[in-house]
């Protein structure tokens, strides 16, 4: 019978601007969708199996690191992915329509990165940009106070709290800002709080209620809670 590799839990994270040196041990390849949890288990780029338990959902990004319970640090790396670059003579114009959307973004000098959505290609091809499939590590802007994932009306991409919460909200606004709503937020929130708040997260899962570290394979690179592995 082969014998299962030993499972080490990571509690906390650490920010890139927190790290020295030479203080990873090991790294981990993630995409964008899958560097968003709470709890999941982790098989790192050295063959380590490892849970991460952490206190509340987190966006990590590359450079990044999980912290182990014995003081090793497992560096965050970004996987590459399916991407769309767009290039045009107006990139801040096209930027603030993509904004506009809740789109995440990649900002670079001469081109923005968004991730495959076809309609979104398709608004900014009519506004005059060249957009072209890409494949690269996804590395967006982290939202005006700096980490975390900006507030999506579509899928609730924000850095949650742990509370839960990421609000559906599906404002009845649409979004084509014929530029005169002054967003005094009168608009029929139906947030009704009976609570059925819509959450249609684009992520896999982000808290791995069931994840034990027996249920880790050896050999996985990520494995999320709904036993999918990532792409």
């Amino acid at each position: 019978m082969t014998e299962r590799t030993p499972v080490t839990r990571a509690l906390s994270a650490l920010r890139s601007d927190a790290l020295r040196d030479g203080e990873i041990a090991d790294t981990v390849t993630l995409d964008y969708d899958a560097r968003f949890f709470r709890r999941k288990g982790l098989m790192t780029d050295g063959g380590m199996r490892i849970l991460a338990d952490l206190a509340q959902t987190i966006s990590l990004d590359e450079g990044d690191a999980l912290q182990l319970e014995d003081g090793r640090l497992i560096g965050i790396r970004a996987a590459p992915e399916p991407l769309l670059k767009v290039t045009g003579p107006d990139l801040p114009r096209l930027a603030w329509h993509i904004g506009n959307r809740h789109t995440p973004c990649q900002i670079e000098t001469g081109a923005l990165f968004i991730r495959e959505d076809r309609v979104i290609a398709e608004m900014l091809r009519h506004l005059g940009a060249r957009v072209e499939a890409d494949t690269a590590p996804f590395l967006p802007e982290g939202g005006a106070y700096g980490h975390g994932r900006t507030h999506s009306h579509e899928h609730g991409a924000t850095l949650h709290d742990g509370s839960g919460h990421s609000h559906g909200h599906s404002h009845d606004h649409d979004h084509d800002h014929g530029h005169s709503h002054s967003h005094d937020h009168s608009h029929e929130h139906s947030h009704d709080h009976g609570h059925h708040h819509d959450h249609v997260h684009h992520h896999s899962s982000h808290d791995d209620t069931t994840a034990r570290a027996e249920d880790i394979p050896d050999g996985a690179a990520a494995v999320p809670s709904d036993g999918r592995r990532d792409p």
